[in-house]
């Protein structure tokens, strides 16, 4: 019997009954607790035992077929930000209580308000404290206030262009930073952690390797990656030497924004894809001249002569780091998984669409290619298929048109 986003038992099926009054009517399962019957569905057939249980506010203990089952409490490092805040959200709204680390260098404080909302509204428990990661004395107490389950890790610098810059900021922040992470997990005694990686960890693999799969050689480029890869690798030793369970997710490009319109995507600067695209639409709607979007390179070896990548919705990530958080809350072993559409776009196929989308005669300047930039890089998913049950589920026009949603309202005002 799987219970959703809080844990597993095994149903032996014994035939008791269930409460008439709870209104269930599967005779293999036992409810005992403050179960209402709208917190359970029985959704699968009779050869298979699972179930979907959501807790709510005033769940406290409840016992399936004799087994107590908690709510788990997550912790969130960097939950203010763009992937961090989506998949805060995606927890909250699937029966975890977190708690969130955030030290505010790139987070928005606003998503951390939109995100203490959502929790009041599910029932969750939410916490949030404005620490670095590096403070060990600050986070152990975090450790010791909280019992902490398992700990979802994306805070981190991720600008490549920068990292080439100033490796120093990147080693430091990212890789010495996370250690110090790691270690305050094991003095608390915390060993089970998802880690935001990136398939920038593969560099630049030979077109025979396109898609990318998890057995292609891992040879980092630049110091962001080489920063991540240093980081799964201590992840493999810490396993070794302390039991510490991580699944690493590595994708490339990720677009989009809350669907309800509560949280999007604000860096400064902005240096995605997507979001450059629909600020020169926004230009153009609102009649601010001189405001084009400029595409790199248009004789690349590809279909239409303009660079290949992949891109997911960021809602879908959210669901692909729940997803092995689940895992690891089976008792799931270290792993490591690519997230990938296993075709992509080009900038060409994003730029026509963002137009379709918005309804925006989109201004373009052609520019000469930037050095670097491969024509193709696309990672499978069939990995994650097939262990996590997780493939992309929104589409380049659903990834545009909420991107475009939450730009044009401007909720923040930030732009």
């Amino acid at each position: 019997m799987q219970v959703n986003a809080i844990g597993n038992v095994s149903v032996n099926k014994t035939n008791t009954n269930i409460a008439k009054s709870k209104g269930f009517s599967r005779m293999d399962i036992s409810f005992s607790g403050n179960v209402r019957s709208k917190d359970v569905t029985s959704k699968l057939s009779k050869e298979n035992s699972n179930l979907v249980f959501t807790a709510n506010d005033k769940t406290a203990k409840v016992s399936i077929n004799g087994k107590n089952i908690d709510r788990k409490n997550i912790l969130v490092t960097g939950a203010s930000g763009y992937i961090g805040s989506h998949t805060a959200k995606y927890l909250l709204e699937n029966g975890y209580d977190i708690v969130t680390i955030d030290n505010y260098t790139l987070g928005n404080k606003d998503a951390n308000k939109e995100l203490k909302k959502i929790a009041k509204e599910n029932g969750a428990k939410f916490k949030s404290y404005s620490v670095d990661i590096a403070d060990s004395k600050g986070v152990g107490k975090i450790f010791k206030d909280n019992k902490i389950d398992a700990v979802v890790h994306f805070a981190a610098y991720s600008q490549v262009g920068e990292s080439v810059k100033d490796p120093y900021k990147y080693y430091l922040n990212n890789t010495a930073k996370t250690t110090m992470l790691l270690d305050e997990m094991r003095k608390a005694n915390v060993n089970k952690i998802v880690f935001s990686s990136t398939a920038a960890t593969y560099g630049d693999p030979d077109a025979n390797e396109i898609p990318i799969k998890e057995s292609t050689p891992q040879k980092p480029i630049n110091p962001y990656g080489k920063s991540k890869l240093m980081i799964e690798n201590i992840m493999d030793d810490a396993d070794k030497a302390y039991g510490l369970k991580s699944i690493r997710l590595r994708y490339f490009n990720v677009a989009g924004s809350a669907t309800d319109g509560r949280l999007g995507e604000e860096h400064n600067p902005e240096t995605h894809l997507i979001p450059n695209i629909l600020y020169a639409a926004k230009a153009q709607a609102k009649g601010e001249g001189g405001k084009p979007f400029k595409m790199f390179g248009t004789d690349y070896p590809t279909p239409d002569g303009t660079c290949v990548r992949d891109y997911i919705h960021v809602e879908d990530l959210a669901r692909a780091h729940g997803l092995a958080l689940q895992k690891l809350m089976n008792g799931g072993e270290t792993g490591f998984y690519n997230l990938g559409s296993g075709s992509g776009y080009s900038v060409k196929e994003v730029y026509e669409t963002a137009k379709d989308v918005t309804g925006v005669d989109i201004p373009l300047v052609i520019e000469d290619k930037r050095a670097g930039d491969p024509p193709t890089l696309i990672a499978s998913n069939e990995k994650a298929k097939e262990e996590l049950g997780w493939e992309p589920q929104k589409s380049l026009e659903d990834m545009i048109s909420s991107a475009w949603n939450w730009i044009k309202n401007d909720k923040w005002k930030k732009h």
